[in-house]
């Protein structure tokens, strides 16, 4: 007689977002366009119907797919947290969420706002703004394997931020988002959508985190940024969710002729935190630099999964995602450029590096090339690497500490991320930001 098969249960296709769920969702909603009412509706049948993921996918190989689930997480009431701006800079405008809901702003500047560019909530623009929303907003399917947790975000979403910039206009001062979550198993749906008009300009500083360090938090965050022809966009994504939190990010890149996007997202929070990133290259001329620095302590697990598609000729696409880890902490990259058959000239680089502080952290890595085109520059590469033992033996011998040492070299490694920031005052709030995090 052959011995019992085991199986672990089944888990739940939906958790606590039943059919029901989405209904009160619905019912809970302003009035609000029909069409995009019958997205969400569309969106919800694809979540319900997806599977979750399996550990034969590809675009999950390394993640724990066993610690994600969908139980004890439920859309949260309004919260009364007192939470905070954690971002010392001067901004042009700001947009506080909290629990899926606008909780505080300020103001665009009269002048600004007089030269039309708009700051606004997303639920608002959605009435106002029905077009332009309706040609940007979650426009790019999923590509990077977390297609369920689009769907949900798409079904679930509420509210979210609409920055508009007009053709020719320069906004001086970065615009602030701020996403929080409040009550242990709240579940948020964070969203930023901006559109950088033809030859404008424009930094968003997006920042995502919890009111205590200890509730846990599901979060499926998204964002669309489109830049049109010869714009220039900056985008700053700060990721510290609390350390119980489920986190998914996923994030969509338009860049049209000429256009310039730079995009940098700081990992630092959650349990497990997955972040999908797509550039797509639309017209000649366009630039893509994806940037990412990652703090990687305790148990945690980073997921980083990102997508360069090159679509036209003369683009050029630069990835550089730095991850330091250490205890136990577990990274995971994989990265793959595109080029299309009419992308002659592309000019792409793709390059993960890791520095590794603990003998029982791990990073994995996967940067991969599809070349379709003849005439092209594509290089991509991995490190995983430990500090220089003379560069800490040379400061010790000058009175600094080891861990003083160690810290001091971890950020010599983060520079060359930093560094690439036009903005001096956000160089140094992502600095002091990372600082906090090290010494945890």
């Amino acid at each position: 007689m052959s011995a019992p098969t085991l199986t672990s249960p089944a888990k739940s296709l939906t958790g606590s977002f039943t059919a029901d769920a989405f209904a009160a969702h619905l019912a809970s909603l302003p009035p609000l366009p029909a069409w995009w009412l019958d997205r969400k509706r569309a969106a919800y049948e694809r979540f319900a119907s997806l599977p979750m993921p399996a550990r034969t996918d590809e675009t999950w190989r390394f993640s724990n797919i066993g610690t994600l689930t969908l139980d004890g997480f439920t859309l949260p009431e309004p919260t009364r947290a007192k939470l905070y701006s954690p971002i010392g800079i001067p901004k042009a405008a700001k947009l506080v969420f909290a629990n899926n809901r606008l909780s505080s702003r300020e103001a665009l500047a009269a002048d600004l706002a007089k030269r039309g560019v708009i700051v606004d909530t997303l639920q608002h623009a959605l009435n106002q703004h029905g077009d332009l929303v309706r040609e940007h907003l979650l426009a790019q399917p999923p590509k990077l394997g977390s297609a369920k947790f689009a769907a949900l975000h798409e079904a679930f979403l509420t509210d979210g931020a609409f920055i508009h910039v007009p053709k020719g206009v320069e906004v001086g001062l970065p615009i602030g988002v701020f996403s929080y979550a409040a009550g242990a198993g709240a579940a948020v749906f964070p969203h930023t959508l901006v559109v950088a008009g033809e030859n404008s300009r424009v930094t968003v500083v997006e920042y995502f985190g919890s009111a205590t360090e200890t509730d846990a938090h599901f979060a499926v965050g998204a964002n669309d940024l489109y830049a049109g022809h010869g714009s220039q966009l900056t985008y700053i994504g700060k990721q510290d969710w609390s350390r119980a939190a489920l986190s998914f990010q996923l994030n969509s890149t338009v860049v049209r002729r000429d256009a310039r996007v730079q995009s940098l997202n700081l990992h630092l929070g959650a349990r497990q935190a997955r972040h999908e990133s797509l550039s797509q290259l639309q017209a000649p001329g366009a630039f893509s630099e994806m940037l990412a620095l990652t703090v990687a302590h305790g148990t945690q697990e980073f997921d980083q999964r990102t997508l360069q598609i090159h679509q036209a000729p003369n683009t050029k696409s630069d990835l550089l995602y730095k991850n330091a880890l250490l205890d136990r902490a577990k990274t995971i990259f994989s990265g793959l450029i595109i080029v299309d058959p009419d992308a002659q000239k592309t000019d792409a680089y793709q390059s993960n590096r890791n520095l590794m502080l603990s003998d029982e952290a791990e990073a994995n890595s996967l940067p991969g090339l599809e070349i379709q085109a003849n005439d092209v520059r594509c290089t991509h590469g991995a490190t995983s690497s430990r500090i220089d033992p003379e560069q800490e033996f040379y400061l010790q011998s000058r009175g600094i500490a080891k861990d003083a040492a160690d810290e001091l070299l971890t950020f010599g490694f983060f520079e060359e991320v930093l560094a690439k920031l036009e903005n001096e005052g956000l160089h140094d709030a992502l600095r002091d930001l990372i600082k906090t995090k090290f010494k945890k």
